[in-house]
């Protein structure tokens, strides 16, 4: 058995999926379980049901990573009567920890959507929808003699890296004032004095869930008794975080071309399509530039529009959905269809990160929809 905590992978899987990136409404992390049990082995789903609980008791693990969290909404009761708690009794009566990624995994660089565009050979794929106000700035000040010191710890810690950039900085110099108390034991001048020092304004960009990190750099590698600093969140947006992701075809395709890959791709029983697609001149488009987004994805329509697509594959389109597809070609293939590839995202990421216990993918079906 591994020594390995369920603690460790979870830590891993916040890597890939910070739970800082979810949408203000999901429900991510962990949802049954001790994160202090020992990892026995690992099994991945994309929902969470009963027959998955039941395959983890027979493979003998005890942490499932889900994408879909088994708990959305607040349980009343734990009485096995429906399909939610069934599962999550289970696995409370099995010590059986579930962890849960959904939005997280969503917004990631290199998430659900970028594996929808890597079914249908896409490249050049960027975010569609970057996220707001994730980003955050480290203001602090420090003696000038000690900034070197201070600056290191800070960009080690991950602070002022974005995208492909990383030590990136801001300094600028003045003279801070300061007078400690008697029970004081000021690094630089006395107490009971006030002292003038030539100091540093260090300031920062950082990613929320690096936060408490970097902080712990900065007051370890801080001079002073008491560390002044300000922490800010940016209205800027972020270009390698946030919903859906958009790219190119190789080769542009017709339409009815372009529906024969969508089908074949994501083996859907059935794609259902926007039947006003047009140019401008009424002439047959060709599709060059593609978005998509897994799981529900209507809220987006308009996101492809402003971004060039000439089409958008996503899931859960209703009937007037479809009606905003001038010049736009709109795609559902199933919610279950257009996130099926983040079940093997995760089993590939945790099977490379850890080889001392055994990563799972599960066989249980769970996509509630039948095609006739």
């Amino acid at each position: 058995m591994s020594n390995m905590m369920i603690k460790e992978v979870i830590a891993s899987i916040e890597q890939l999926a910070p739970r800082s990136y979810a949408e203000d409404f999901d429900n991510t992390g962990l949802l049954t379980g001790s994160s202090d049990m020992k990892v026995k082995g690992v099994l991945v789903t994309l929902d969470c049901l009963e027959q998955v609980v039941d395959e983890a008791i027979d493979t003998g693990c005890n942490l499932i990573v889900s994408f879909h969290p088994i708990i959305f909404s607040g349980l009343k009761s734990l009485v096995a009567k429906d399909y939610v708690s069934r599962a999550v009794v289970k696995a409370i009566k099995n010590d059986i920890a579930i962890y849960a990624t959904h939005t997280a995994l969503d917004n990631a660089k290199g998430g659900v959507s970028y594996r929808m565009g890597q079914a249908i050979g896409l490249s050049g794929m960027k975010t569609l929808i970057p996220k707001k106000k994730l980003i955050k700035k480290l203001v602090t000040y420090v003696p000038t003699a000690q900034l070197e010191q201070v600056q290191e710890a800070l960009f080690q810690a991950g602070a002022g890296k974005l995208g492909n950039y990383a030590e990136c900085s801001f300094v600028s110099q003045g003279q801070g004032t300061f007078k400690g108390n008697e029970q004081s034991n000021p690094a630089l001048g006395e107490r009971n004095k006030r002292s003038t020092e030539i100091e540093s304004q260090l300031s920062l960009t950082f990613l929320p869930h690096l936060e408490n990190q970097i902080l712990q750099a900065l007051h370890s590698s801080h001079p002073y008794e008491e560390v002044a600093f300000e922490i800010t969140e940016l209205e800027n947006k972020y270009q390698d975080i946030g919903m859906g992701a958009i790219g190119n075809l190789t080769d542009p395709l017709e339409t009815q071309a372009f529906l024969d890959l969508i089908k074949r791709s994501f083996d859907t029983g059935s794609v259902r399509y926007s039947h006003n697609f047009q140019s401008n001149k009424g002439q047959r488009k060709i599709i060059k530039t593609v978005a998509v987004l897994g799981g529900s994805g209507a809220f987006a329509i308009n996101d492809a529009k402003a971004a060039g697509a000439d089409a958008y594959v996503t899931a859960d389109l209703k009937y007037h959905d479809f009606f905003q597809g001038e010049r736009l070609l709109l795609c559902d293939v199933g919610h279950y269809e257009s996130e099926q590839f983040t079940k093997n995202l995760l089993y590939e990421y945790l099977s490379e990160k850890f080889s001392n216990f055994a990563v799972l993918c599960a066989k249980a079906r769970t996509n509630p929809v039948n095609y006739f």
